[in-house]
């Protein structure tokens, strides 16, 4: 009999779960929902998200559709590794605003027997990997990638297509700086915001 096959899902630790997404697709829906049912077992569980992320709370982390769970806001990925002693279940938010230390954090937390889940933008506006989001996806035990719906066509969305000007990577919005737009329906706003600009 294979060794391993004793072992349930149930009973794994030490592993990096990573959700990634566009805006509106329900990263941190499902990052909530994973967290809330290792609360109903009984786990531990430390959340933490970055301090420059005050869009609804500053000491919650907030889904689009409102739902919440208390968070710890840091500065660095480092302070999780001080804060996160004696947990089962770690659950990090945003992750693409940390910087790139946050995968060997991930990666500690695991080797210490917690079970790691990050919720992250995968691109930014202009269809770049996002931070530490490609290299945490690349070690991750689990990537699931969720999706919103493109407000043009109704096809699966691929990217969060900013709507107001500015070149910074980092820019906190919601649905009046941002739509989620598929691979086409983005190729095609990215077309007549070129004419528009050739024009001026």
């Amino acid at each position: 009999m294979n060794r391993f096959s004793e072992f349930n899902e149930t009973s794994r630790r030490g592993r990096i779960e990573v959700v990634c997404g566009s805006m509106f697709s329900g990263k941190t829906e499902e990052l909530i929902r994973r967290l809330k049912r290792a609360k109903f077992a009984r786990q531990k569980v430390e959340i933490f998200k970055p301090a420059l992320d005050t869009r609804y709370s500053e000491v919650e982390v907030v889904s689009h559709d409102s739902n919440h769970i208390i968070s710890t806001p840091i500065e660095t990925s480092a302070s999780i590794l001080l804060l996160a002693n004696d947990c089962d279940v770690v659950g990090i938010d945003e992750a693409q605003f940390f910087d790139n230390e946050l995968v060997d954090v991930c990666n500690e937390l695991a080797r210490r027997g917690i079970r790691v889940i990050v919720a992250g933008l995968d691109m930014d506006f202009r269809c770049q990997p996002f931070g530490p989001m490609p290299a945490l996806m690349a070690v991750a035990d689990e990537v699931t990638k969720v999706h919103a719906i493109c407000v043009k066509c109704g096809n699966l969305a691929y990217v969060s297509h900013r709507l107001v000007s500015g070149d910074k990577q980092v820019l906190l919005g919601e649905k009046m700086e941002y739509e989620p737009l598929c691979r086409e329906c983005y190729y095609e706003a990215m077309s007549k915001q070129q004419e528009g600009k050739s024009e001026e």
